[in-house]
């Protein structure tokens, strides 16, 4: 069996189980009987692209989510690229949420690049494991746009497409493993406009006491507010 044949499988099976769809549901769905389903998921037979794209559409995802690439292919990488993101096919973000007292940790695929420079990507947010992140509690895909100082993240919910968010990103030009970035979307615990510290990573970080207070609201992050009247992260 081929490493992509079983990579394909193992999201296959990731998102089947995070939707809590059964074998004999997802078979029913794109009428495949249980065993090829079976096999697709344990990587021993390869999955035919329109039957991937069946399968994309009978649990809820965009057929990228189930394609995979081995882990040395850097998609972006070209001359108008920042600094930070040269190179990456995928990168990191962390924010804290004070309701819950909890990390809240986030992984973004890039999927592919635009004609007009822009790059497609998956951001999985709120997952407990790195080994199968797909399990999240939600998913959002959108688009990256480099600026000259900032990088944009657009972002809609997979699950509730009228639920928008973004991403700030300060300096993405300048060399460095982190950087610090504004999150912006909607809360749904209570419903409400939210804007948050997040901090990019180009690599998985120590999930520490130190990471953790980075996250949160300093007494300098107040000071600034209450100067310009407005959450800013510098």
């Amino acid at each position: 069996m081929s490493e992509i044949s079983m990579q394909v499988g193992e999201r296959i099976r990731s998102f089947r189980k995070g939707r809590k769809i059964t074998l004999e549901e997802l078979s029913s769905r794109i009428h495949k009987c249980k065993s090829t389903i079976s096999k697709y998921e344990n990587g021993e037979i390869a999955v035919d692209i329109e039957t991937l794209y069946e399968i994309a559409d009978a649990l809820g995802v965009h057929v990228e989510q189930l394609l995979w690439c081995p882990p040395q292919r850097a998609d972006m990488a070209f001359s108008g690229t920042p600094t930070f993101f040269n190179g990456v096919s995928q990168f990191f973000s962390y924010l804290y949420d004070g309701r819950s007292n909890s990390l809240i940790r986030c992984v973004f695929d890039v999927l592919s690049r635009s004609e007009t420079d822009q790059y497609r990507i998956m951001m999985y947010m709120n997952f407990q494991d790195y080994q199968c992140y797909q399990r999240c509690e939600n998913t959002y895909w959108g688009y990256i746009e480099h600026y000259d100082a900032i990088t944009n993240i657009q972002l809609t919910n997979q699950d509730m497409p009228m639920e928008k968010a973004s991403a700030q990103i300060l300096a993405s030009s300048l060399n460095s493993d982190t950087k610090w970035g504004l999150f912006n979307g909607f809360s749904s615990r209570p419903m409400m406009p939210i804007a948050v510290k997040m901090l990019f990573s180009r690599e998985p970080l120590p999930e520490d006491a130190k990471l953790i207070q980075s996250l949160k609201v300093s007494r300098d992050d107040i000071r600034l507010l209450k100067l310009y009247n407005m959450l800013s992260v510098t």
